[in-house]
């Protein structure tokens, strides 16, 4: 998946080392329960992600901004319900040079056009930390509605339990989205 943005291929563990200096920043992904500070903890993450992905539960990508010329980090699409028509976007973590510069609307305009319009899916959904008020916003300002709180349901990395807030795109939704959200990214 690409635009004249950013290119998403699929992550593996032949690409996953232009990742390590990103990862490597500190508290990154604060927020999530993944672990990838380290060359072998990164190994480990992207190795998960290709399990999953050939169980058919996960699609990892690996950013590349095509106005900086560079890799920019990983994003993915997770919880696959193929019967049910169902998706996860998120495991998304992006350079600090990368962030606030748009790249992460160009991403999550790509991943939900292919979930939408290539996979037919009817429900696109993002869990995130209830904590994390910048990826939140993010999301609404994407059109995702918050549909619940997860009280207490994800064990961290220091031993926190954290409340997971659940939004949600349906596939009915997705063309005022596509419109009214992502217009100017179309054109």
């Amino acid at each position: 998946m690409e635009n004249n943005h950013v290119k998403l291929t699929l992550l593996d563990l032949s690409n996953y080392k232009h990742l390590q200096n990103i990862a490597s920043e500190e508290d990154l992904i604060y927020y999530s329960p993944s672990d990838i500070s380290t060359p072998e903890t990164l190994k480990e993450y992207v190795q998960t992600a290709v399990d999953g992905y050939y169980h058919k539960t996960t699609m990892p990508f690996i950013v590349y901004d095509k106005t900086k010329q560079g890799y920019a980090g990983s994003t993915r699409f997770g919880q696959i319900d193929w019967k049910n028509k169902l998706l996860h976007i998120g495991w998304t973590w992006i350079g600090r040079e990368f962030q606030g510069s748009g790249l992460n609307k160009h991403m999550k305009f790509l991943m939900l056009q292919y979930a939408f319009e290539v996979l037919f899916f009817e429900k696109v959904e993002f869990r995130i930390d209830e904590r994390n008020i910048r990826s939140r916003k993010a999301v609404e300002k994407i059109g995702a509605s918050l549909e619940g709180v997860l009280r207490k349901d994800t064990l961290m990395q220091d031993g926190f339990r954290r409340n997971t807030c659940c939004y949600g795109i349906l596939k009915e939704e997705w063309p005022e989205i596509k419109t009214d959200v992502f217009g100017r990214l179309l054109n």
